[in-house]
């Protein structure tokens, strides 16, 4: 099992800046890919950027330029460093950690974070 635990959130107004942070504890070994899902009120979550294993990161189309996703292995840590926060952003930001064994995919959540965006 891999336990995450986020945190960041908070109220910011349009245009600016949060990081969000991910501690992954237990058994982190071999995790092939980590993560940052949103689910916007009335929305299904959604992927917001994904670093894999090889360090190659990929992006949702609305937040690229915006947003960078980082990992710091050493600390177990996986970042989300969000700028020009739009109220669009609004939503309760999860941590993923996915690792593929044997085929199956066994994807492990965060709590979540609030994060909300005024206008």
């Amino acid at each position: 099992q891999v336990q995450l635990v986020e945190s960041g959130g908070g109220l910011v107004q349009a245009g600016g800046s949060l990081r969000l942070s991910c501690t992954a504890s237990g058994s982190i070994f071999g995790l092939n890919a980590m993560g940052w899902y949103r689910q916007g009120p009335g929305k299904q979550r959604e992927l917001v950027a994904v670093v894999f294993s090889s360090g190659t990161t990929n992006y949702a189309d609305s937040v690229k330029g915006r947003f960078t996703i980082s990992r710091d292995d050493a600390k177990n840590m996986v970042y989300l460093q969000m700028h020009s926060l739009k109220p669009e952003d609004t939503a309760v930001y999860y941590c993923n950690a996915r690792r593929l064994e044997r085929l199956v995919v066994h994807d492990f959540w965060g709590q979540g974070t609030q994060v909300t965006i005024s206008s």
